[in-house]
């Protein structure tokens, strides 16, 4: 009996075994304390926050069936304190919403993904493409950025004027000359959402705001959550904490720069209602399973699928992701769809050079994955003294190397006065095509002048001073060749 009791012991545990192999890796907050696990969260947002200057932001995590945090980060003050219903811009996340909306259209039959663009419109007198290639982008194109509109085409940010409404976005395509064919190639591009959130408003017979709010909003019971059109709006509403930007350390406020958000980044929201839309991701039901495959799938053309940046994790399996950058104010948020672990924070400062928010994010998903969160030593703090430190030693090399050139005139060459003085317009150039190369570093994204400095003003700073150094240097040696060549002549 006690050799047949073993065995059966024996039987079982393998049966055990052979059943958690075939499970999913169960989070290892799990079978942690909850509390220890969110004392660990809240110090490190503290800390990211504290050595980033990042004055407010907002978090929520949603894990299996539930809510698993929310919570509010700094402020102004006391009075005026980021909380969990504190509502914020969401930015670019709106485009997973304005997917969702074209998506539920297509389930309804009326929409089809794979058709034109333009045949929804056939009877406005006002859409009449000069490019016909135009005629051929279709509704999943635009859903994948596939369009073959870019921004050096089809200004966004750079628009002036900027759009009032979104009846006027179609007019835009009159004139665009396709950067290349639809279908080819990949390129993020904002108006691709504002056409499809005119495609909603054209179908749905409602405007896009009270589209989002009947459809999605309500039935996720997001009861703090709302759309705008631009970003004006955002200025005027008063329950909205002001953003910042970040120069040398310091938070400056400052109003957003005019743009045109209805579609792909108009959307305001609140930490506890960004939990309930992540739970709808793999608990909801608004979508079939088939749709719902697609609305979480990558694209034809690299990652981008439908408002969402489709991803593999080595350990953790499927994500969804993405970012939410305004001039002002940040977001980002990622979801493991097969863990079941959705985070999404949103912060009061805007798109810096020497800020990793996306490491902010990893950085929580590793704690909530029993892992230590990584605090790397790249920035905002020790990135902008190290800009202090080279604008000042800019400076004073400056000063050093003129009193060098007046005591060594002699040894100035022509040879040596050509190659120092194009050295010294390198970083002049630099400056002056500041925005092209920041265009060509940002997958083709035009930004405003204004936004360059809100992102990079420390950076631009450097250059300036490195440039009027180099002129001041410039002049001074051209100064010295007339007078060493004035010299060398014969009387």
């Amino acid at each position: 009996m006690v050799i047949l009791r073993k065995k059966w012991i024996l039987c079982l545990c393998c049966l055990l075994m052979l059943g958690l192999s075939f499970a999913n890796p169960v989070l290892a907050v799990e079978i942690r304390n909850k509390n220890e696990v969110l004392k660990q969260i809240d110090e490190y947002v503290v800390e990211r926050m504290k050595v980033n200057n990042i004055k407010g932001a907002s978090l929520a995590i949603a894990n299996n069936d539930h809510v698993f945090y929310t919570k509010g980060y700094g402020g102004v003050s006391e009075a005026s304190a980021i909380t969990s219903t504190t509502p914020l811009p969401i930015a670019s996340l709106s485009k997973s919403f304005t997917a969702l909306a074209v998506l539920q259209l297509v389930e309804k039959g009326e929409v089809d993904l794979d058709a034109p663009y333009c045949s929804y419109f056939s009877d406005s007198s006002n859409f009449s493409p000069t490019d016909e290639r135009i005629n051929q982008i279709t509704v999943r194109q635009l859903l994948h950025q596939t369009s073959g509109l870019t921004d050096k085409v089809n200004p966004d940010m750079t628009r002036f004027p900027q759009y009032e409404a979104l009846k006027e976005t179609n007019i835009s395509l009159n004139k665009v000359k396709l950067s290349h064919n639809p279908g080819e190639a990949y390129s993020y591009h904002n108006p691709n959402y504002q056409y499809l959130a005119l495609l909603v408003e054209q179908i749905s017979g409602q405007s896009f705001s009270s589209y989002l709010d009947k459809n999605i909003f309500k039935p996720l019971r997001m009861n703090h959550t709302f759309n705008v059109s631009s970003t004006a709006q955002i200025n005027e509403n008063p329950s909205i904490p002001s953003g910042h930007y970040i120069a040398f350390g310091h938070p400056v406020n400052r109003a957003e720069p005019s743009w045109f958000i209805d579609g792909p980044a108009g959307i305001i929201s609140t930490a506890e209602d960004m939990a309930k839309w992540m739970l709808a991701q793999y608990n909801g039901h608004f979508l079939t399973p088939e749709l719902m495959q697609q609305y979480h799938a990558a694209g034809q053309v690299g990652p981008y699928g439908m408002g969402w940046i489709a991803g593999e994790d080595e350990r953790w399996g499927r994500t969804i992701s993405h970012g939410g950058i305004f001039w002002t104010y940040k977001a980002e948020e990622i979801i493991f769809v097969d863990q079941q672990l959705g985070i999404t924070m949103l912060f009061t400062a805007g798109l810096n050079a020497f800020v990793d928010y996306t490491a902010i994010v990893d950085g929580i998903a590793q704690i909530m994955m029993g892992e230590k969160a990584e605090s790397t030593t790249f920035n905002s703090r020790n990135m902008e003294i190290v800009m202090i430190i080279l604008i000042v030693a800019t400076a004073l090399s400056g000063i050093y190397t003129c009193i060098r050139m007046g005591r060594k005139t002699k040894e100035i060459t022509t040879v040596k006065w050509i190659t120092a003085s194009l050295l010294n317009l390198l970083p002049i150039l630099i400056l002056l095509f500041l925005s092209p190369i920041a265009t060509f570093i940002g997958g083709g994204r035009v930004v405003p002048l204004i936004g360059l400095w809100m992102a990079m003003p420390s950076l631009i700073t450097f250059l300036v001073v490195v440039s009027l150094v180099n002129l001041a240097k410039l002049v001074y040696r051209i100064h010295l060749y007339v007078q060493i060549r004035s010299k060398s002549q014969p009387m």
